[in-house]
């Protein structure tokens, strides 16, 4: 399709609320969107100036565009998530989970049978979950059947059969597991009013049971009926245990999700609280692969829905960390203080968390697949033409020109490796000259590698602005390198990264994994070249201390320092300690020496 038959197509889209589709030249669907205003959604893909490479590609290659009205903008929102799970578009988000979770089944039959499942069947049977820890469906179910003896059997318990005496108890009776309605020794209702009492449980609903229980156990009580008392009472403990167990937020909210997003440059974590009854009864955190530099709104969007559809939730309440639309249907809030922001609070730890644990698995399993990972965005995100596995790092030191230093710091697969760090003695450089001093260290850096036969770094970071990188440039020219080693510039104030013959910098996003790398070396290159240029100063003004001191030459300074370690030390030892080290004679003389520098 030509431009103009697009530009003609864009004219006519409503303005409305539906979802988009562009297909490519093989008739294929490359990406799906929703809108709340068709016509403006999609012009803007071609009225701007895309500034993400991923999206400038994507606009290259659409051939044809179909569009699908809905009444609502949450309808656009189930919609475009359906789609995208039915077509995996290349330039989307992949909104899927392997995962097959467990859930709990109250079966739709007589007398119902309650157990857990794998497997939803839509035979108008009560599913509860899904559960994202098997360990939780274990623990409920067990508290489940502990509280409320229910059959186990397959047995089809129409009236018929129970009336014609088909079935005979089973040992699940005599051991008090089932209250035998095979063979009616429990009325529909009875039993029906159990299965009520369960629903709530797994709803998240305890008081009711409480409060049920707890009749019970005084109606026992009041009856002198104390063993079965003391049976319910224990019922009632295992109950608040595990209800002791759910984080316990403010009672008052109740039936809410909770949102929150968190992301990095490569992927999105999305986290989900449910809030029932006054406690989180689950939390699952879903992990999206960007695939358009997507903004932290519009992960959170798509993950509500996926999470929301995933969950069956029926909640009309969200919480979120910031704001997105969701339609009408939804009360969408942003908490700013009190217990519903804390809330939030802990959504958004929930997925830094889980961020974390999948990096340090990452690490664990496979080791190489991280860094390299890490040296791919690296490669990406400073557009160079290699990997860098091994970084070096500069930084000079000095205070108003005295005991001039510089710091060389190696990165090898992201991280310090220390038996290559090097120190400098500025050499030709007079007073504090920050360019000069650099074009020195670089030079003699890479004339000694290029000498040694040593191999070269992929990247040189240079800690300072465009005149710093300037100055390391001018020394690769005069070399030869210039070209085959990449360099660059970051400068502190707002962490520009600046490149050779480039006046405008580059920004990285601040929670880059690119820009924490060149931050540490940085850092490290700083704390290295500053705590060499201590030790100078410390040493210098030592020096100079005890060369005020007449007698005290060279010679006899290396023996006092040899032995004493420093001139604190000296000036506080005895005439034996100095003599000890100098001789009798001479040792006298310059103690008498020190007493009448005590000012010093």
């Amino acid at each position: 399709m030509k431009l103009d038959a697009i530009e003609i197509q864009l004219k006519s889209l409503p303005e409305v609320s539906g979802v988009y589709q562009y297909f490519d030249k093989q008739d294929k669907i490359i990406y799906i969107g929703k809108a709340k205003n068709l016509k403006k959604r999609v012009a803007s893909y071609f009225n701007k100036t895309v500034e993400n490479h991923k999206t400038r590609v994507l606009v290259k290659n659409i051939n044809r565009i179909e569009h699908v009205v809905v009444d609502s903008e949450m309808d656009a929102l189930l919609l475009e998530n359906n789609l995208i799970k039915k077509y995996k578009p290349r330039y989307n988000i992949l909104l899927k989970d392997d995962k097959t979770y467990p859930w709990i089944c109250i079966k739709n039959e007589p007398f119902p049978r309650v157990f857990f499942t794998r497997k939803v069947i839509k035979d108008g049977s009560e599913y509860f979950g899904p559960f994202t820890s098997l360990k939780t469906v274990r623990a409920l179910f067990d508290l489940v059947k502990g509280l409320y003896p229910l059959r186990s059997c397959n047995y089809d318990l129409s009236n018929e059969k129970i009336t014609n005496q088909k079935y005979k108890v089973c040992l699940e009776y005599h051991i008090g597991n089932c209250l035998a309605p095979c063979i009616a020794a429990i009325d529909t209702a009875s039993y029906e009013k159990n299965i009520q009492s369960i629903r709530q449980i797994l709803k998240g609903n305890f008081k009711e049971a409480v409060s049920a229980f707890e009749l019970q156990m005084k109606t026992y009580a009041q009856a002198t009926e104390f063993e079965k008392a003391q049976w319910i009472k224990e019922k009632i403990e295992d109950l608040k245990v595990f209800q002791a167990k759910s984080t316990v937020v403010n009672p008052k909210i109740t039936h809410v999700d909770v949102f929150s997003v968190f992301s990095d440059e490569s992927y999105g974590y999305i986290n989900y609280l449910q809030v029932s009854y006054g406690a989180i009864v689950r939390s699952h955190t879903l992990e999206i692969k960007k695939k358009l530099d997507e903004s932290d709104a519009t992960l959170l969007q798509l993950g509500i829905i996926e999470i929301r559809q995933l969950f069956s939730s029926t909640s009309d309440t969200v919480f979120l960390s910031e704001k997105v639309s969701l339609g009408d249907e939804l009360k969408v809030f942003v908490p700013q203080q009190g217990d519903k922001k804390k809330l939030v609070d802990l959504s958004l730890r929930n997925a830094k968390y889980f961020r974390m644990e999948r990096f340090k698995q990452m690490k664990i399993v496979d080791p190489d697949r991280h860094t390299k990972r890490i040296m791919s965005q690296m490669k990406s995100d400073l557009r160079l033409p290699q990997e860098p596995t091994h970084i070096e790092c500069f930084d000079n030191s000095n205070i108003q020109g005295s005991n001039p230093v510089a710091a060389c710091v190696v990165f090898k697969n992201g991280k310090p490796y220390k038996k290559d760090y090097r120190h400098y003695n500025i050499k030709t450089v007079t007073g504090p000259d920050d360019f000069a001093s650099m074009e020195e260290v670089v030079f003699r850096r890479y004339k000694r590698l290029l000498e040694e036969d040593a191999p070269l770094p992929q990247l040189i970071v240079i800690d300072g602005g465009k005149g710093q990188l300037s100055s390391a440039v001018k020394s690769l020219e005069v070399l030869g390198l210039r070209g085959k080693i990449s360099i660059l510039g970051i400068a502190k104030r707002l962490e520009e990264i600046y490149f050779p013959n480039d006046s405008i910098p580059l920004y990285l996003d601040k929670k880059s994994e690119t820009l924490k790398i060149l931050q540490r070396a940085r850092d490290e290159a700083h704390r290295f070249g500053i705590t060499f240029h201590r030790q100078k100063r410390s040493k210098g003004s030592l020096i100079s201390k005890l060369d005020t001191i007449p007698g005290i030459g060279p010679a006899t300074r290396e023996k006092l320092l040899g032995s004493l370690k420093s001139f604190k030390r000296i000036k506080m030892a005895t005439e034996k300690e100095i003599q000890a080290v100098l001789g009798k004679e001479k040792g006298t003389k310059i103690f008498i020496a020190l007493q009448k520098h005590s000012d010093i």
